[in-house]
């Protein structure tokens, strides 16, 4: 069993790639994001801790969001796990470690998507997708054959995210950069860090992917 995390700047495809390890290796991908909007409705004494929290409009303390990471993981199921969203911050790092530790379990490896900034930013405020099929489009590198028009589907409900934009994306780049990108050094001193090209074809980037946690796995 495996136990990862995919690290990377907003936009560099961690949400896909998680999501093609969920489909081709079994593995189980635990977004904090999904896990407090589960709780918040469950009637356990953590959800109803979420579901106060959240009502005051208060965001949800780390030591809770260990806590339901704790019980998925005793739960088990799957072929490892893949934390999204979670650790964001070295504390965080921290609190998973001795989580881990305390349940018997390990940190197989924190794969870095590193990625070119200039690239990314091209990549992303170009992007646009179909309302209707959610087919996805680029400006430049793969518009839509007809102005306006879907080629999948034929839709003209055409749209761009609304935080698609230069500035968004570099207020959520500054932001990652400040809080986030120290988890490489961390994760690089105690040996568990690994690197992949974030801007390359899915299926290229799926690939370095799945050979660094097979090198993770056999060390």
């Amino acid at each position: 069993m495996a136990n990862i995390i995919l690290l990377g700047p907003p936009g560099a495809g961690k949400g896909t790639q998680a999501r093609l390890l969920v489909e081709r290796r079994g593995m189980v991908q635990l977004s904090t994001g999904d896990m407090l909007r589960e709780a918040k409705t469950a009637d356990t004494p953590m959800g109803r801790r979420v579901a106060e929290v959240m009502a005051r409009g208060q965001l949800v303390s780390d030591e809770i969001v260990i806590g339901l990471i704790e019980e998925r993981l005793k739960a088990g199921g799957g072929a490892g796990f893949i934390f999204d969203g979670f650790p964001r911050t070295l504390a965080q790092a921290d609190a998973l470690a001795r989580l881990l530790e305390r349940i018997g379990q390990r940190l197989s490896a924190a794969i870095e998507m590193r990625v070119d900034d200039e690239a990314l930013l091209a990549r992303i405020v170009g992007r646009f997708s179909c309302g209707a099929c959610g087919e996805v489009y680029h400006d430049q590198s793969h518009p839509t054959a007809v102005p306006g028009v879907c080629d999948a589907c034929g839709s003209t409900d055409l749209r761009r995210r609304a935080d698609d934009t230069e500035e968004s994306l570099k207020q959520r780049m500054l932001e990652y950069y400040k809080k986030t990108s120290p988890l490489i050094g961390y994760y690089y001193a105690l040996g568990d860090h690994y690197v992949v090209d974030g801007l390359g074809e899915i299926e290229a980037v799926a690939a370095a992917i799945a050979a660094a946690l097979d090198s993770a796995n056999s060390s």
